[in-house]
């Protein structure tokens, strides 16, 4: 389904965003809230920065995609270290969106994000639990599962 924005439509937000393969992981939440941390921690487990702080969204063939501003790009903030130079994937279809903050129920209903005429799977995440990158990778699984009640993580 194409997207109902004009091409080449993009939207600057405050958020991080990696890539697990070729899946794309929006972290969202307030300043403080350990998007940068999560991010650090996933690429520590392999995945690739997109962007962190600020993202560029952008629709592409009905699907939300993510990319850094260019003067940004490759650039991480690790508290206590400083800013810090990493390599970096250019753009990536994003595969979930994660909300960080306050988690929802145990065992949530499907929530999705809306953007640029485009629905991404969503869940809510506390950043400071060590399982959320665990967490996350699971999640993936389960969204490309298309939120079935049970999945398999191989």
């Amino acid at each position: 389904m194409p997207s109902s924005e004009p091409k080449g439509s993009e939207t600057n937000i405050h958020a991080t965003c990696v890539a697990l393969g070729a899946r794309g992981v929006l972290l969202l939440g307030p300043s403080g809230a350990g998007k940068s941390d999560v991010a650090l921690r996933l690429i520590d487990g392999g995945a690739k920065l997109v962007a962190d702080d600020r993202t560029i969204l952008f629709a592409a063939r009905g699907t939300l995609h993510a990319k850094a501003p260019p003067t940004i790009a490759g650039l991480l903030e690790i508290r206590g270290v400083g800013i810090v130079k990493l390599p970096v994937r250019a753009r990536v279809k994003i595969a979930l969106v994660v909300r960080l903050g306050r988690e929802n129920a145990r065992l949530p209903e499907p929530q999705f994000y809306r953007a640029l005429g485009t629905q991404t799977p969503q869940i809510a995440l506390d950043g400071r639990f060590a399982s959320t990158p665990a967490r996350i990778r699971a999640a993936l699984a389960f969204a490309q599962a298309g939120f079935r009640d049970t999945f398999h993580l191989h």
